[in-house]
């Protein structure tokens, strides 16, 4: 046993010579001398930096989409796209149940619920859901109850103040580039869109200006009830024209990059509540 370790160390501490010969003239281009240790150190090294240039190589280049099951630039893309249509589907979903629960209270003569009160709007649709229920004769005698509410003025004082009682209509398909920020002055929001994609109307409502300035080129905007003002800047064209009476949805621009503050194809978006701005993001899902 020994003797076997020994002539194990012996083969370490031995001398290897590695060249390389010329087969035709015989002369030596090249030579490695090195023992067993130094050897195997050597293999040792040579592997580890083959396996770590490898791995950078994948990591850091654009080879890695070759490689079976890695998704490329492509499905990365389109992965962001469906989870952010995912997300407004769902924000919109629940902006409706908040809507059907505050329309179900404002008929009950109850007080609307505020935008953050999850837990009641979900107690507020179970109870939609069991009214819905109900017989024939009682759907009916809600029916009547709402339309002798309509010119009801007592009824009136209990009409949604707050603009979250709203239904928003997303002024344009796009991503939002700047987001709204009083504290480095940028009260409205920047909506990256295709050039010439339509504008639509955030509300009901009356066009109270459009015309073009040196800024922000062809510029709209609109009044609506509640005290509410949007208005559409850098557009291409408009569509309408002041005095118009608009519908939610309805298209009154095409996206554009006018104005001299403008630097791109997008739509400068502002929203206003009773003289002061808010951000649009906390009531339209974009």
């Amino acid at each position: 046993m020994a003797r076997i370790k020994k002539e194990k160390r012996n083969r370490l501490r031995s001398k290897y010579r590695f060249s390389i010969f010329n087969d035709t003239s015989h002369e030596e281009l090249f030579v490695f001398r090195a023992n067993g240790l130094m050897m195997l150190l050597s293999l040792s090294l040579a592997v580890i930096f083959i396996i770590s240039s490898v791995t950078i190589l994948i990591s850091f280049t654009p080879l890695r989409e070759f490689i079976p099951g890695y998704p490329n630039s492509q499905t990365r893309r389109a992965i962001v796209e469906n989870a952010l249509k995912a997300d407004s589907l769902e924000q919109a979903v629940k902006l409706w149940d908040f809507q059907l629960a505050n329309i179900q209270r404002v008929v009950t003569g109850q007080k609307p619920l505020a935008m953050g009160n999850v837990s009641a709007v979900a107690d507020t649709s179970k109870t939609v859901g069991l009214r819905a229920t109900g017989s024939k004769e009682d759907s009916m005698l809600r029916e009547d109850v709402i339309k002798q509410e309509q010119f009801n003025l007592g009824t009136k004082r209990n009409q949604i103040e707050q603009i979250e009682g709203l239904h928003f209509f997303p002024p344009v398909k796009g991503i939002v580039s700047d987001g709204f920020n009083l504290a480095t002055n940028h009260p409205y929001l920047d909506i990256a869109a295709p050039s010439n994609a339509v504008v639509s109307a955030v509300l009901d409502g009356t066009v109270i200006m459009a015309n073009w300035t040196d800024e922000t080129g062809f510029t709209i905007q609109i009044q609506h009830n509640n005290d509410l003002i949007s208005i559409y800047k850098h557009n291409s064209k408009l569509l309408k024209k002041t005095g118009d009476i608009v519908r939610a949805g309805s298209a009154i621009s095409l996206v554009g990059s006018t104005g001299k503050l403008s630097t791109g194809a997008h739509l400068h978006f502002e929203l206003w509540h009773k003289g002061k701005a808010i951000d649009p993001s906390k009531y339209i899902k974009f």
